[in-house]
């Protein structure tokens, strides 16, 4: 087992990385026995991994709940923020209790925003399990559910209380959800690694087959570099932007399809290749560069391509509503060169409708 830190003063946590972890003495830190504690998960899960789970949670003397959720974007809501609050009121749950996220992004993102406003804030431990959630989602303390007019609009920054990434919850995955994950970990490539992104480019298909050498390799490094990312700027005030490469592009696909609809890690990739077409029409990003991350992603199984049926003239009313729009400006993330990104704004709109209409 490998453990990380997030160093954030009194509210720092650890990630603990290693196959099987979940079996490990102490592995729920900060539970301890004879606390109190509700495990939320989806229906999916709770057929897969739900009862492994909970027995361990029992086993380490932990007096725990559940309550578990509809699976899939479009269900992050707050009619399910609700229902979780509601199996918390019911069973007498009190203030010192805690959250115990065990899904991918929907399941850590909607059990983070129930724990930040029960009765004004509880703990929460994040256990993900798809391989987006452990490289990106489960980190930093973004929590929220979608509306209907843009993803993530309602939400708090909450951090976990810490972070279990156990590889082996990885072989439950269906390809499409595993080959979705592969995006985020492409997404630290390009904006932070040049090194890390040759990497990729020779190991990729290690990743896909889950060589757990290789895995562990990518997951550790991602969470390496998003726990710098949230130390330096938790809020999301200047760096911590830079996550967000090919998100304003994405969201607008995820938005208006309907969630669900595209998997995250599909519409990121898509977005991905707006923006870094969009850096190219600027004069920042090399045509060799831009060739490198398309030549990338589809290796990886991933799409390049927008909705047959979304016209660019349709991206624009969701990315004007991105949460990086300030005094109604849009800002946009873009590579400059494969390792190195950084924050646009007064783009020239007919740039960007052109790199949107060159990906469709």
């Amino acid at each position: 087992m490998e453990q990380l830190k997030v160093i954030l003063g009194e509210r720092s946590y650890p990630i603990s990385i290693g196959s099987g972890i979940i079996e490990k003495d102490n592995i729920f830190f900060p539970l301890k026995s004879g606390n109190q504690a509700m495990l939320v998960t989806n229906k999916t899960l709770a057929n897969l991994l739900k009862d492994k789970v909970f027995f361990q949670l029992r086993k380490s003397g932990i007096k725990v709940d559940q309550v578990i959720i509809s699976d899939g974007e479009q269900f992050k809501t707050l009619n399910e923020i609700e229902m979780v609050i509601s199996a918390l009121l019911e069973k007498k749950h009190s203030r010192d209790t805690t959250l115990v996220a065990l899904g991918g992004g929907v399941v850590g993102d909607l059990t983070g925003f129930a724990a930040s406003i029960y009765q004004r804030g509880v703990r929460f431990i994040q256990i993900p399990t798809t391989l987006l959630a452990q490289v990106d989602a489960s980190i930093g303390g973004k929590t929220g559910v979608n509306h209907l007019l843009g993803k993530n609009m309602i939400g708090s920054f909450w951090q976990p209380s810490s972070v279990i990434v156990d590889v082996n919850f990885l072989q439950t995955l269906p390809r499409n959800e595993l080959v979705s994950g592969v995006s985020e970990i492409i997404k630290y490539a390009v904006i932070f690694d040049e090194l890390f992104f040759n990497w990729l480019e020779e190991n990729i298909e290690k990743v896909l087959l889950l060589d757990h050498q290789s895995m562990c390799f990518c997951i550790k490094k991602c969470c390496e570099l998003k726990s710098k990312i949230i130390s330096l700027d938790e809020r999301e005030k200047n760096f911590r932007a830079l996550l967000n490469f090919g998100h304003t592009y994405g969201h607008a696909i995820e938005a208006h399809s309907g969630y669900g609809t595209w998997l995250h890690g599909e519409a990121i990739s898509v977005g991905m290749v707006m923006a870094s077409r969009t850096s190219e029409l600027l004069g920042h990003l090399k045509k060799t560069d831009y060739n490198r991350i398309i030549a990338l992603l589809k290796k990886v199984g991933l799409p390049v391509k927008g909705p047959k049926n979304m016209s660019a003239a349709s991206y624009l009313p969701y990315m004007m509503r991105d949460k990086k729009v300030i005094s109604g400006e849009m800002r946009l993330v873009l590579p400059i060169s494969i390792g190195k990104a950084k924050v646009f704004s007064g783009i020239d709109k007919s740039i960007i409708l052109s790199a949107i209409k060159d990906s469709q």
